[in-house]
């Protein structure tokens, strides 16, 4: 672990490597699990404002279970969540006709209708941000499901931190990505 501003970074996001495989694991992160994708609390209000313009994206499943729960909830942990269908997929997950699964906010936002990609939780993962008063844990997550993952990013030698470059910026700015770049160079000497 080193220190990074107000921030604690695990060493495994400069040494593992990882490139998203969804032709390998079909987006399984999003329909395995036992929770939502975790949201900051300013997401759950773009959630609610931009609901209107991704509902055409989404599956009528999908669409049924946010108008019941809400566009986002809070776990028996107090956290804040997106909803699921039937304690399963993300409520905003979509299928293409292989059968993988994709993020309808995401849809809309490569399409244009909004400006927000999707919840800063998943465009990060497999880094994990635990927020603290004083300080951010900058963690990776290890998931068996996205062992092809890890062994295309072996194969193509793309660390963590690069693979996550535009939403470690996206979270913690340019200046905080140029210093972790730094680190990064430096251990590498």
């Amino acid at each position: 672990m080193f220190q990074l501003g107000k921030t604690i970074v695990s060493e495994d996001i400069l040494e593992k490597e990882f490139v998203c495989n969804l032709s390998a694991c079909k987006g399984v992160c999003c329909v395995a699990g036992d929770a939502g994708a975790p949201l900051l609390e300013d997401e759950t209000k773009i959630l609610e404002e931009i609901y209107p313009k991704v509902k055409p994206f989404l599956r009528k499943e999908g669409i049924e279970a946010i108008e019941k729960q809400g566009t986002w909830i809070t776990s028996d942990f107090d956290e804040l969540e997106t909803p699921l269908i039937n304690d399963a997929e993300c409520a905003y997950v979509t299928f293409d006709e292989k059968g993988t699964a994709l993020c309808g906010i995401e849809e809309a936002y490569n399409q244009n209708i909004i400006d927000w990609k999707k919840p800063i939780s998943c465009h990060l993962y497999p880094v994990r941000v635990q927020d603290y008063s004083e300080f951010s844990a900058i963690n990776y997550h290890q998931w068996e499901i996205c062992d092809d993952a890890c062994s295309l990013g072996k194969e193509l030698q793309v660390p963590v931190y690069k693979f996550l470059k535009e939403a470690l910026t996206r979270r913690f700015g340019e200046n905080w990505y140029e210093e972790l770049t730094k680190v990064a160079e430096q251990k590498l000497k």
